[in-house]
């Protein structure tokens, strides 16, 4: 790591600069597992806990030495308002959410006369009680007996016999969705009971007696479009499921089930995600598997990895982040200094080449070219990599020098080239598919939560565009083009760019602006400036950015929210790319997260700065968002939406930052129009090492 000099910055600044990178670089050094990898908790939400003790009372797998310390978790994240809610720091509780926790507790043998269950129950009524809650909840509920199986949407497991060509078959969904889906066919389709304690029934959380209750799925209101549409066809699938003549449901069924088996991943989970992973256990033993099946014994063993005990709690992570971690903490001490060649980067780099997936997942079926070579996001999962966590894996790499640096380049290689083939028809990358953009399915009315569909998104555009920069891609190579012409098509009026996978604009625009400085934008043109001056524009007064989850709904809240050291660090990083390092608002950035970082070099983040669903069903930026009364209208409170606090998200990008304005306090960094190097490896092979531009001999580039 080298000191910073002055070059016109007040030298105490310098010294406090200095130490803040070096006591960030000296944490991930010393919490670097032996294996090589980082890895930060991943919090969401209690309805994990809440699932996981109702999922293991309906297999019949209770420890229930467990179950009072995930009622204890739950009961600590219990809000003022008597609910529980999606994210840290939402403006209400979310009803969903609360009658799932209140139930796992109630189940769990939490007295309902309690002061918490009390407070809960009168949030819950409050809101409009159980008829009110999300299809997701009612299926658990209708699981126990809580719900009628007769008043959900219908899902048929016939779903399996329609072709890839068609515009509707499982494909069509993104990959969490088909996963969740195709294991979810086969519970609707045999509606299993497992009954509970009289004392566990929920009836008081019903605003009139249950028998009230309407049956069945209203209307949606236009009724003309495709909401009527699959509204109606919903109802046909109604009385063709009352039929006793339903040919072809059990070959349906079976073709689901093999389907749900083979995708099982070597952890024993599904997709490394909770959603499917519940699901598909639930359908294997409704359709008869024993615990001690080995599929069943993997998937109830391999929650063990995911569940975090500390003391009396017990809590679960919906998905572990080992990949996405460790390749951002290597650019994140790559930035702030260490050699290419030092033991830490090294092993991480012999880690990651270790997890790259060569097998076909079902990324496969439309893409029938590209060689199989990407990075997922967590330690186990063949069937999905991940676009986004390839490009920065590949950019990490990139940087580093092994003592096979032929195998590492073929490794590098051959990913540019899967990511290449995996560009989506108007220029952009989505996370896990091609061109997975078919709209009208999120009409179903089953999907009225989280994304349907993969479609392609800014930032994860923006993270492959920076990466074919940092290989030596200009920006006339045509995929890089087409990409660029998607980017600046999506840029807001105002400025900045839409954040799928992190909150918000502030991610979108931490993404894009380094990826066309990367790929040798003009940096100087007026659209840079707007964004340039909306950053600008919401700087807190500390010296801060921040961005609270709510302004996905709420136009308002863009761009603001509270200082946290992860969205400082993308403001940082976009406006360092935009030639803008000596701006006295960089320096203001520089010192907030040179102050608040604490003695062990992390910083603290309570509030959640990433996303997995912004709850829209699409998956990308709607024009215009719903409104009170109609279909996916949400207020701040995010029902629909999932919201994510990566534990590390608050440590690595604040790194990356300050490393980068220390480069070019210190002159490792230098800018140009055309684009940025660092100078101990510049040029397209950085360090010595990386993979093939399309300009350099032996490079394989497909579109």
């Amino acid at each position: 790591m080298v000191a910073a000099k002055s070059q016109g910055a007040p030298p105490g600044t310098v010294a406090a600069l200095d130490q803040a990178v070096q006591r960030a670089v000296d944490y991930f050094l010393r919490t670097q597992h032996p294996d090589g990898y980082w890895w930060g908790e991943l919090e969401s939400n209690p309805t994990m806990e809440a699932e996981y003790l109702l999922l293991t009372h309906f297999l019949g797998a209770a420890d229930r030495g467990q179950w009072p310390k995930l009622a204890n978790y739950i009961l600590s994240k219990q809000r003022e308002d008597g609910g529980w809610g999606q994210y840290y720091g939402a403006p209400s509780g979310d009803l969903s959410t609360s009658v799932e926790c209140y139930f796992a507790l109630k189940l769990a043998g939490v007295s309902p006369q309690s002061q918490a269950l009390r407070r809960a129950r009168e949030f819950i009524l409050s809101k409009g009680g159980v008829p009110r809650v999300r299809t997701f909840t009612k299926v658990w509920l209708a699981l126990f007996g809580q719900w009628g199986w007769r008043a959900l949407p219908v899902l048929p497991p016939e779903l399996m016999f329609l072709p890839t060509w068609s515009p509707i078959n499982i494909y069509e969904f993104g990959s969490w969705a088909r996963a969740t889906i195709v294991p979810m066919s086969i519970i609707l389709a045999r509606r299993p009971v497992c009954p509970v304690p009289t004392w566990a029934a929920i009836d008081e959380l019903y605003p009139v007696p249950r028998s009230q209750v309407p049956q069945g799925v209203p209307a949606p209101k236009p009724f003309l479009g495709w909401a009527g549409f699959f509204w109606a066809l919903d109802w046909c699938l109604r009385q063709y499921d009352r039929s006793p003549w339903k040919p072809g449901r059990g070959w349906a069924i079976e073709l689901a089930e093999v389907w749900t088996v083979r995708h099982q991943e070597a952890d024993g989970s599904w997709g490394g995600i909770q959603p499917p992973w519940v699901y598909a256990l639930i359908a294997l033993k409704t359709l008869g598997y024993p615990l001690d099946h080995p599929v069943m014994a993997r998937g109830l063993q391999g929650f063990q990895g995911f569940a975090i005990e500390e003391g009396d709690t017990l809590r679960v992570q919906a998905c572990l982040s080992p990949l996405w971690d460790t390749c951002l903490a290597m650019m994140a001490l790559e930035d702030a200094g260490l050699p290419p060649d030092h033991p830490a980067l090294q092993k991480a780099a012999q880690w990651l080449l270790q997890k790259q997936s060569r097998r076909d997942g079902d990324w496969r079926v439309k893409n029938a070219h590209g060689p199989a070579a990407g990075w997922a996001f967590e330690f186990a999962n063949e069937w999905y990599p991940d676009l986004d966590d390839t490009a920065e894996v590949v950019m990490a790499l990139h940087r580093v020098q092994l003592p096979d640096e032929e195998a590492k380049r073929e490794a590098l290689d051959l990913s540019v080239s899967w990511l290449l083939s995996m560009q989506c028809r108007n220029g952009g990358w989505a996370s896990f598919d091609k061109d997975n953009t078919r709209k009208v399915l999120t009409k179903v009315p089953f999907c009225d939560f989280g994304e349907v569909i993969d479609p392609p998104t800014e930032d994860v555009t923006a993270h492959v565009v920076e990466m074919l920069g940092r290989l030596g891609y200009a920006r006339e190579h045509p995929a890089a083009a087409r990409a660029l012409r998607y980017l600046w098509s999506q840029q807001e009026e105002d400025g900045p760019w839409f954040g799928r996978w992190g909150v918000n604009y502030v991610y979108g625009s931490g993404a894009v602006l380094p990826a066309l400085e990367a790929i040798g934008e003009d940096m100087r043109q007026p659209a840079v400036h707007r964004a340039v001056a909306w950053l600008l524009g919401h700087q807190n007064e500390d010296g801060g950015w921040g961005e609270v989850c709510g302004s996905y709904v709420d136009p308002s809240l863009r761009g603001r929210g509270p200082s946290t050291a992860s969205q400082t660090a993308w403001a940082l990083l976009a406006l360092m790319a935009a030639g803008e390092w000596r701006h006295p608002a960089v320096a203001r950035g520089v010192s907030y997260l040179v102050t608040t970082q604490r003695e062990d070099g992390t910083w603290d983040e309570p509030w959640f700065t990433g996303t997995g669903f912004p709850g829209y069903g699409v998956g990308q930026r709607v024009r215009r968002l719903p409104q009170p009364g109609e279909r996916g209208y949400q207020g701040t409170e995010l029902p629909a939406a999932f919201m994510i606090n990566y534990h590390l998200y608050r440590d690595y990008w604040p790194l990356m930052a300050l490393g980068r304005y220390q480069g070019y306090l210190d002159g490792r960094l230098q800018r140009s129009t055309d684009n940025w190097r660092s100078r101990s490896g510049a040029g397209r092979d950085e360090a010595g090492s990386g993979a093939r531009g399309p300009d350099q001999p032996g490079a394989e580039v497909k579109e």
